[in-house]
């Protein structure tokens, strides 16, 4: 079964940096794209950032364009995404996504 575990969320206040780890089990990360998304209050769920699989390809949304860089560990099974210059408006709950599976969250907040 394969399995997503966000961590690293935290409050950190705008302008500072967050990074986020999502490990992958069940599954080798290289055979899968995965992708960040964040979901603010009463919103749906907004792809932020995507690494490919085999080639690593990235994707960014164009507003974390030039702020925020995905990378991956194949090694240990992990994605990252490196959140700098943070925005009150990034903060949400952010979900690393594979496929059909979803990983429980966590929580960022960005103080204004």
């Amino acid at each position: 079964e394969v399995q997503l575990v966000e961590s690293g969320g935290g409050l950190v206040r705008a302008g500072g940096s967050l990074r986020l780890s999502c490990a992958a089990s069940g599954t080798n990360r290289a055979d899968r794209a995965i992708g960040w998304f964040r979901q603010a209050p009463g919103k749906e769920r907004e792809e932020r950032s995507c690494i490919g699989s085999s080639d690593g390809s990235t994707y960014y949304a164009d507003y974390v364009k030039g702020r925020f860089t995905i990378s991956s560990d194949n090694a240990k099974n992990t994605v990252y995404l490196q959140m700098n210059s943070q925005k009150h408006e990034d903060t949400g709950v952010y979900y690393c996504n594979s496929d059909i599976y979803w990983g429980q969250g966590t929580q960022v907040n960005v103080s204004s």
